[in-house]
């Protein structure tokens, strides 16, 4: 189940006397040497129990002490799972202690003498395993469940019970067969056993669960969940203080993210190089599993910790009429799934669910499922998280159902890192007058400005007022992201100033170089009906300076902080210059980008609608000279407006003069004629005709 690491670099050294000095006291190790092997009261029934009923409880932060039963110490053990494999095989283990590097077995539990069991104090915090023989032949896994004391997970009961232990109740968790039972609720004093189809990880950040006193929250190890199509978040700065498994000579990050997907035990968050070189560290716990612990995190700046946010596993049912694509995660799900092509026709709404499906028939127009040669059947679709818009976060899927008379196989191909080709875009820049102010799409720096960008791309907005001597400064309200086949939009800033959504834009704050240049973060996101995203925001001038909005915002542990945007609203008083008029506040800023999705499912077609919309780059410029409104005009139109019209003045130029010329000509031809009595051709007369006719009824307009 586990391997243990040969070796010890001087990082684990430190650490492990660390460990010792927060596992045990300086009365606990002057008594090592005099610890008892005499069995607990209930060694009969672990001795007498079948090992494949064994099982253990885990409590994180907890450290148990009872000297006299020590059973013996083993420094050095970087596995969890080995840990728990000594205590297996030995007969008069019934607990044991677990840090990093430390290893200790004990012949009693905390069950017997409950006040042994106590929090673990600083640097580090201990994980505590109890060994039991379960009435229910649990899984083989590492252990079976993970206890919190003093807590419960509220409004997901399944099925309530009553039991006449702890233990009983994690039973029939296990036990459960009409429904996958992930936690129960266990209260000490009535006995009360809740089961729940959720835990701690499906509704993290939902405030669901929440501290009780007398209840002990028991999470179920042994629940399957999804480990395809994971995605691992990044959290700087912080690395766990205690993990349950530490490799070394692990070659990269991708193969220390293979080692948590495919672990003996649900393995949720894993840092790489950060403790050593090439040393993998796994851990069953995430911020969603510590809330419970106080500081579990080392802070090191250049380090890192990749946290499992979710999992997806996509299975394709063909059938008859039609497929329909299963997808089963580890988080509950809000957001939508539809096919690419079809994103308001052929789509599931899909409401807090782990599991969910998306039906789509041969013969319906709307799911426009593709024919591939005979029995061949293809579809993209889209799992979107987000109601109207396509973020990072959002996974592509390419179904395919094949079809041989009485045999079927069924394939899927899941394409998640495709990147296709960024196409210039029309890009529009627009300035406001007193004062002037610009609206760019840039990079997180806000320097460049960038045309198109691809889902995820890091991304900012940059509001600058274009004369740097202007006393005025700005804030930013009312932000709004467009897209405009459909009219469909999101509201980025309220018309307070603050973001309604930080997890897809963050606060409005000053850039570090002038006052004057306002920026706010975002990371690439486009709406399923189309590639291009117009933004369009309020910009509010104020003078000397304009006060920020205190907005709350969720931090990376789940916690509301409050941060400043500027974004408040502040009238300014009018001004006796103007003759007591108010000064025009609002400005309406426009700008657009093209923003292509990471699916990859047809880019020949993108190429052909890029190919269509042209390479050039547009500039619109918004002129008001008053506070009652403005107009919008294409500058690049103008331009070519104003030049059709001098050709078409000069074309009229040059046909009037050749007709005049023409007729002067005949008039003359006819006089000449009329002195000799020869008769005037009659075609000539008709063409000089038909032309002054054409002339005056207005062909030279039409130019």
């Amino acid at each position: 189940m586990g391997t243990k690491c040969s070796g010890r670099p001087l990082w684990l050294t430190l650490l492990f006397v660390s460990l010792l000095g927060g596992a045990l006291s300086q009365d606990e190790m002057s008594t090592i040497s005099d610890y008892s092997d005499e069995p607990s009261p209930t060694a009969a029934s672990l001795e007498d129990c079948d090992p494949e009923m064994i099982g253990f409880e885990l409590v994180t932060g907890f450290v148990y002490s009872a000297p006299e039963d020590l059973l013996d110490s083993l420094p050095g053990t970087l596995m969890l799972t080995d840990c728990l494999e000594a205590c297996q095989a030995n007969d008069s283990c019934r607990a044991v202690n677990y840090e990093t590097g430390l290893c200790v077995l004990f012949s009693s539990h905390a069950d017997t003498l409950p006040g042994a069991l106590t929090r673990s104090q600083f640097p580090v915090f201990t994980i505590y395993a109890q060994k039991s023989c379960l009435g229910v032949k649990p899984c083989e896994r590492a252990w079976c469940f993970d206890r919190v004391q003093g807590y419960r997970l509220e409004g997901h009961a399944k099925k309530q019970h009553t039991a006449n232990s702890r233990q009983e109740c994690l039973e029939l968790c296990l036990g459960e067969r009409e429904f996958s039972c992930r936690s129960a609720n266990f209260h000490n004093v009535t006995g009360e056993c809740t089961l729940s189809d959720m835990d701690r990880l499906t509704v993290a950040g939902s405030g669901a669960f929440q501290v009780a006193d007398e209840y002990d929250y028991l999470e179920n190890n042994c629940v399957e969940e999804p480990v395809k199509l994971c995605e691992f978040k990044k959290l700087s700065g912080r690395i766990l203080k205690t993990v349950d498994s530490v490799y070394q000579d692990v070659g990269s990050a991708d193969e220390c993210r293979e080692l948590c997907l495919t672990s003996p035990y649900r393995c949720h968050s894993f840092d790489f190089g950060d403790t050593g070189d090439m040393v993998c560290r796994l851990s069953h716990h995430s911020r969603a599993t510590l809330t419970d612990i106080q500081d579990p995190y080392l802070d090191v700046p250049e380090a890192a910790t990749y946290e499992l946010s979710s999992c997806y596993n996509v299975t394709i049912v063909c059938e008859s009429g039609g497929m329909v694509a299963k997808i089963k995660t580890s988080k509950l799900f809000n957001g939508k799934i539809y096919a690419k092509g079809s994103p308001n026709s052929c789509v599931e709404d899909i409401r807090g669910s782990l599991d969910f499906q998306l039906h789509m028939a041969y013969d319906d127009i709307e799911c426009n499922v593709r024919q591939q040669g005979l029995g061949r059947y293809l579809n993209d679709v889209v799992i979107q998280h987000h109601d109207t818009i396509v973020t990072s976060s959002d996974l592509g899927l390419a179904v395919t159902c094949q079809y041989d008379l009485t045999n079927k196989s069924v394939s899927n191909e899941v394409d998640l890192g495709v990147h296709g080709e960024v196409r210039p875009a029309l890009s529009e820049e627009v300035i406001v007058d007193s004062p002037n102010v610009a609206m760019k799409i840039t990079d997180r720096l806000g320097s460049d400005v960038l045309p198109t960008a691809e889902v995820g791309d890091p991304l900012a907005l940059r509001f600058e007022i274009l004369d740097k001597n202007s006393p005025y400064e700005i804030f930013v309200r009312e932000l709004v992201a467009m897209d405009g086949v459909d009219s469909s939009e999101i509201i980025l800033i309220d018309s307070r100033g603050c973001p309604t959504d930080h997890f897809i834009m963050g606060p409005i704050y000053k850039s570090l170089d002038s006052g004057k240049i306002l920026l706010s973060h975002f990371d690439a996101f486009k709406f399923p009906s189309s590639e291009v995203v117009q933004f369009r925001a309020l910009v509010t001038p104020c003078m000397p300076t304009c006060e920020p909005v205190q907005c709350d915002q969720e931090d990376n542990s789940g916690e509301f902080r409050s941060v400043q945007s500027f974004g408040r609203r502040r009238r300014r008083a009018t001004s006796p210059a103007n003759g007591g008029n108010n000064v025009r506040e609002d400005m309406l800023l426009v700008q657009s980008i093209r923003i292509t999705d990471k699916f990859g499912f047809d880019a020949a077609g993108a190429r052909k609608a890029n190919s269509s919309l042209g390479d050039g780059d547009n500039s619109a410029v918004y002129i008001s000279d008053s506070p009652a409104g403005g107009f919008c005009m294409n500058a690049a139109g103008m331009i070519v407006a104003g030049t059709v019209f001098l050709a078409a003045q000069l074309a009229i130029i040059a046909i009037w003069t050749f007709v005049w010329q023409r007729r002067r000509q005949l008039m003359k031809h006819h006089q000449d004629a009329m002195s000799v009595s020869v008769s005037v051709p009659a075609l000539n007369v008709t063409r000089t005709d038909s032309l002054c006719k054409l002339y005056d009824t207005g062909y030279a307009r039409r130019f």
